[in-house]
This record gives C-alpha cells, structure tokens and sequence, in this order.
C-alpha cells in the first residue's frame, strides 16, 4: 500500500485516485481522532465519531482537490482542526432559535405520560372509543393496543407500523379526546 504522505503528494498534484485510496489508509486514525472529539462532548449529541469522520474528511479533500498537506502530522492536524470546526458548527446552529434555541433537554418516562381517565367505566370507554374510532381510526388501534391489551407504546408502535415519536404523540391525542369525551354530559356525546 501506497504511504500516505505520498497520496497526499499526489492528491496535491491532482491525480483523481489518490483521495479514494488515502480514506481506507486512514480512516482507522480519524475514527479514533473523532470519538476523542466525540467523548468530550455533551451527551445526547445527533453527530455520531462515523459522520464526525466523513464530514471532516470531506471537507480535508473536497471536491475542488485543491488542498496541500506537508506530510502525514499536518494532514492529521488539519483533520483534527476540521472536526473541531464540524463540531463548532453543529453547536451554534442546534443555538439557533429554530432549532430549538436555549431550550432544555427533558427526557420522559411513560410513567410520566400515564393519566388516569375520569369516572372511567368500561362500557363508557368502549362508547369513547368507538367515537373516536370513526374520527380517527389508527389512534383508537393505538389506544385499544396500550390500554386495554397493555402493550407499552413502544411495542404497540412497532405492532402498528409507526414510529415511536407518533405513537407518543398520538398517545397524548387520544387520552385528551377521551378525557374530553368522558366528561362532557351524556346528551354532547351522541
């Protein structure tokens, strides 16, 4: 295999090849170079080591070919300062006001989501459910799912093809339309 300081020679002078046969040779080191960056960072980050790597090494070669490395500790410096740029970026937009802004990271547990429904008996459950059948067919599959057969959203997610996110959010929907429904009086329920 071809040394790397010579790849970066020829990446230099251009030859097309050279950048594809640099990544496999140092794509180990870089890997190794981004989960260090990684591991300072805060957890719940989106940006994993893997894309860490391609987006730095991406931005190293480009597509203009036009970079100029003096041997192999100044292309690994250079990688180095290019993550550190990623990741600097990646921090000021996720402090952007759309994307969420100062906004606090708050993990729930469904026992957190858990409401009990009001004055629920069943027959007035099923009456609830069925109404919500005909409004919205897919959330009565979910509220039958995880309430009465006990399935956790999770599962009941997956049994009904959707993601996690939509079950939650649908979850939430139905236990407000049938906390509604339950305590209106019975003559608005027809």
């Amino acid at each position: 295999m071809p040394d790397v300081t010579h790849l970066l020679t020829a990446i230099e002078r251009g030859v097309p090849q050279a950048a594809d046969q640099l990544l496999p040779l140092v794509y180990d080191e870089l890997r190794q170079l981004a989960a260090a960056q990684m591991g300072r960072e805060k957890p719940g980050q989106t940006l994993n080591a893997t894309a860490l790597v391609h987006e730095a090494y991406l931005r190293l070669v480009g597509p203009t070919g036009e970079v100029q490395f003096a041997n192999r500790r100044h292309f690994f410096a250079a990688a180095a300062e290019a993550m550190r740029r990623v990741l600097v970026e990646t921090a000021r937009r996720k402090r952007r006001q759309r994307h969420g802004g100062g906004r606090r990271r708050v993990e729930l547990d469904e026992s957190q989501l858990q409401v009990d429904l009001p004055n629920a008996d069943v027959l007035a459950v099923d009456e609830a459910l069925q109404a919500l059948e005909k409004a919205d067919p897919s959330v009565a599959g979910l509220v039958k799912l995880h309430f009465f057969a006990g399935l956790p959203l999770k599962e009941a997610a997956q049994a009904l093809g959707i993601s996690e996110r939509t079950a939650y959010r649908d979850w939430a929907y139905a236990r407000a339309w049938l906390a509604r429904f339950l305590s209106e009086p019975p003559a608005k329920n027809v």
